[in-house]
């Protein structure tokens, strides 16, 4: 008897962004977080994973390639530190317009501007934001930000099951 092929496996329409400087103590929160989910979730996760470090216009380009878009990252939010928020569709842009000064290279703002001039921003969109404990030369998360790291995984999750992947 022969067996139907299997359908190819589909790509993943979600990108989970994790940006921050590594070398900056929670700064390196978003990088160390896509770096975990990458390993959990291994391969034929229904999202990709992406180190965007320090953010440049460049990722435009990646970020236009998915339909759904989960950035992870540290955030002044005035909440004790470790504190997660989720921000989702136009109230991400409106906290991210309202706290538009960044250590980064370009604005996360900046950048989703770029796709919405390109009509590429994707829907839905959220930022996972952790209120940062200290952000100076160090290459450890503070514990209170380490602690938070399964909260914010959680919360990826808790988007992901809610947009139906």
């Amino acid at each position: 008897m022969h067996q139907a092929p299997s359908p190819p496996p589909r790509e993943p329409d979600t990108l989970i962004l994790g940006i921050g400087n590594l070398l900056l103590s929670d700064e390196g929160l978003g990088p160390r977080l896509v770096r975990r989910l990458e390993i959990e979730s291994g391969p034929g996760a229904p999202f990709r994973c992406l180190d965007g470090g320090t953010l440049g216009f460049t990722l435009a380009t990646d970020i236009a390639g998915f339909a759904r878009l989960i950035v992870v990252d540290v955030a002044a939010l005035g909440e004790p530190p470790g504190t997660i928020r989720v921000f989702e569709d136009t109230a991400m842009d409106t906290h991210l317009r309202a706290h538009a000064s960044s250590v980064h290279e370009v604005g996360l703002a900046d950048l989703l501007d770029i796709t919405r001039l390109t009509d590429s921003l994707p829907q839905p969109r959220a930022l996972v934001a952790i209120e940062p404990e200290r952000i100076d030369w160090g290459e450890h998360l503070s514990p209170s930000v380490e602690a938070a790291l399964p909260g914010a995984i959680a919360a990826v999750h808790a988007l992901l099951r809610r947009w139906g992947r």
